[in-house]
Parts: structure tokens; sequence; C-alpha cells
């Protein structure tokens, strides 16, 4: 095996791999950072041997297996190994009663690796998306550790240099540690709290993906795959809870749609301008069976899942005209109920112009004009500016259009909304 050969491998055995390997280890050290370097030890030996050996027949267990005896050898050579021996004998007893702490550091780490890996998955997820990190931090966190996604990689989907990003890993990495957060799932009333931290750093990755904040994409599907590679972790981690079914969920309709909203240009379609037959019939499938998975549970439903069943109302119709806006307008209503935010009241607003038309649209978008969160929002001059075209108000649409056009960091989208506001123009001008 070529060396170049070999590299590819060991990548494509990471991707998949490493945050089992990180969480794994970082079970016995107790330390995020420092399991993520010992995996990376890993990761050299597999790039010095496996060029002469070949790939081995199970090179996740390889991985870990290396990973597991650095962990050994660290902790022998620390001062402290007594206590960490101590500590795991203790949470062994209480996982299960079945360890004593004269059995050997081997097989009790063995013991840890094998019998709790979801456990420990679990475990990283919510140490990544932990709240003492800033939003950036988790994000970044989460996608190096849980996707396997290296600096340069992320780096180049947030359009940010990679020195940036290699400190906010550094910094989340030492405030994880100076904070002593514990490598565990919350339980009672934290786990809720943090479960929505959790859905937050995953849906964040998934929009940047699916409607990029700025650059010449529109969308950039690297980030939207890896957002519901995450998320379908998490609904096999956690079955039972609606929300992780309903972001999944709301992931996969949204992204049926992804091969009809990008022309042969590159340039944006908008959502009833798009040919319905592209639309992924299997991501719509599993994605309204999550809805399903998700009702039947008969809890409350969240934020995510109320987004999912408006991506479904919309999955449902063959045609834009079937659309069944009027129940989208319920939904939003709802959804501003149990998160009130302008954004959603603005979507909301859209929804009324389809269902009852655009009048009672923009009479709910100009409630919203003063709205300093919105301020900066460059959605709100072009909703504005769409309902105005269709009342014939040109005049006015082309500065709304032109004032979104400006607002919005994204290249295409400008080149849209310029668009737009030229076709305010009478002919010949």
């Amino acid at each position: 095996m070529t060396v170049t050969d070999a590299q590819g491998a060991v990548d494509a055995v990471w991707r998949i791999e490493s945050a089992r390997i990180i969480a794994g280890v970082a079970r016995i050290v107790r330390d995020v950072g420092l399991a993520e370097e010992l995996a990376q030890d890993a990761l050299v030996a597999a790039l010095e041997q496996w060029p002469e050996s070949g790939v081995p027949n199970n090179p996740g267990a390889w991985l870990m297996a290396i990973a597991k005896r650095r962990a050994i050898d660290l902790i022998r050579r620390k001062e402290t190994y007594q206590r960490k021996l101590a500590e795991m004998g203790h949470e062994l007893e209480i996982d299960g009663g079945q360890y004593s702490v004269e059995d050997s550091v081997e097989s009790r780490v063995e013991a840890i690796l094998e019998d709790h890996i979801e456990d420990d998955l679990l475990r990283l997820v919510f140490t990544a998306c932990h709240p003492v990190l800033t939003m950036d931090a988790r994000v970044t966190l989460t996608l190096k550790l849980l996707g396997g996604l290296k600096t340069d990689e992320i780096a180049r989907a947030f359009l940010s240099p990679e020195a940036t990003i290699a400190q906010r890993i550094v910094r989340a990495k030492r405030n994880l540690a100076k904070a002593e957060v514990q490598f565990e799932v919350p339980s009672g009333p934290d786990l809720l709290d943090r479960l929505q931290s959790v859905l937050e750093v995953v849906y964040l990755i998934y929009n940047e993906g699916y409607s990029a904040t700025a650059g010449d994409d529109w969308m950039r599907p690297a980030l939207c795959n890896e957002a519901m590679r995450l998320g379908r972790l998490l609904v096999e981690l956690m079955p039972t809870e609606p929300e992780v079914l309903g972001l999944l969920a709301l992931m996969e309709l949204q992204s049926s749609r992804a091969n009809a909203r990008v022309g042969a240009d590159g340039e944006p379609v908008l959502l009833l301008d798009q040919d319905r037959r592209r639309w992924d019939r299997l991501l719509i499938r599993r994605g309204l069976e999550g809805i399903d998975r998700a009702w039947a549970l008969e809890k409350p439903p969240g934020p995510y899942l109320l987004q999912a069943a408006i991506a479904a109302c919309h999955a449902r119709a063959a045609d834009p005209e079937d659309t069944d806006w009027a129940r989208i307008a319920g939904l939003y209503a709802v959804l501003a109920q149990v998160t009130p935010s302008p954004v959603v009241e603005l979507n909301q607003a859209v929804a009324i112009s389809m269902a009852f038309g655009p009048e009672q649209g923009l009479r709910a978008v100009d409630l919203l004009a003063d709205d300093p969160s919105l301020k900066d929002y460059h959605l709100l001059p072009s909703v504005r500016g769409d309902l105005l075209f269709k009342l014939g108000r040109l005049d006015e649409a082309q500065v709304e259009f032109e004032k979104a056009a400006a607002l919005t960091r994204n290249e295409r989208e400008r080149k849209l909304l310029l668009e737009r506001a030229a076709a305010c123009l009478p002919a010949g001008q």
C-alpha cells in the first residue's frame, strides 16, 4: 500500500470512527482535549504503520486499541495514578458493580470502551455543546470532535482563517478544563435545557450550509450533510426525544429540495419556482416518518417538531398551488407562542399573505418594521418588497429590494435581489 493510499484510508476511517474513539478515551482520562490528543496519536501511528502492514480488518478497533494503550500509559505515568484507578473503580461499581479495584487497569479500560460506548458518545455531545462555551466555540468543537473535520476544513466551511479556528478550538478545550466541566450527560431538569443547546448547535451548522450567510455560494452541502449525520447520531442515542426526531426530520425535508434550489449557473431558485420533480423523495419519506414517530410520543411539540410540520406541508404539495398555507400560518402562530421571535412572526406574515392575500401579509409585516432585532435582517425588506411587488407598488418594492441587497452578505442572494429590484423599473430603463 502506498503512503497516499494509507492517507486516504486513515482519513476515511477517522471521519467515521473519531467521535467514538475520542468519547471512549475521554471517559478514561476525563479531559476532552487530552482525549483528542491521544486519539490523534493513534492516527499518527496508523499513518506510520498502515503503508507497511496494510489497513486492518477492523480499522476503527485498531485505532481504539492504540488510543486506549496511550491512555493507559499516560495514567501510569501520572503521580495521581492510584487516585485515577480508584475513581474508575468507583464509577464502574456504580455502573454495574461487577468490577473490583484490584482488576488490572487494562481490563477496566477495556470494560469502559466495550460496555459504554454509546453513553460515551452522548457525554461527548453534551460536553462539546456545553453552555460555558460561546456558540462559535460550541459549533467549532462539535465539528472537530464529533464530525471528525480537520481544522482547515472547518475554516473553509465558515470562510474563516485557519488560525482563527485553531485558536477557537484551543480556547474551547481550555475553557472546558478551567470550568471543570464534567464528562457526563445532565439529568433531571438540566437535561432539556442542555439538549436545547445541543440541537441549536446542530441546526446552526445545518443553516450555515443551507443558506450560507456570506461568500459566493448559495449553499454549502458539506455542512448540511454533516449536520444531518449528527442529527442521525442524536436520534440513535436519544430515540424517545421528540425534538431530536423533529430536528432530523426538519433537516431531511429541507435537504430534499437541495437539487432544485440552485439553477444551472448556481443562481438561487426560490421555493415556489422550484421544479418539485427534482425533490428527493427518499429524504421526504424519511422526514415524514420521523415526524410521525415524534407525534406518536404524545409529548407537547417543541420548535423543531413544529418547523418540521411546516416543512412537511411543502413536501406533501405536488404543486405550489396545493400548499396548505392556512395550516402553515396556524403552525407559525403556535411556534410564535412556543418560541416568541420576530423572525417567526415574519415567516407567519409570509404564510398569511399566501393564504389570505398580500394586503393582509403586508399589514402583518409592517407591524414588525420597528423591531430593533430586525434592523439589519435582510429578509424583512426582501419580504416587504415581494408583497409590494404583488400589490403593484413597484417604486416602493424597488427600494425594499435594494435595501435587502445592501444588507445581505451572500453574493448569490445579492444578485437575485438586485435583479428583482431591476424588474420593478419600467421597460427600457
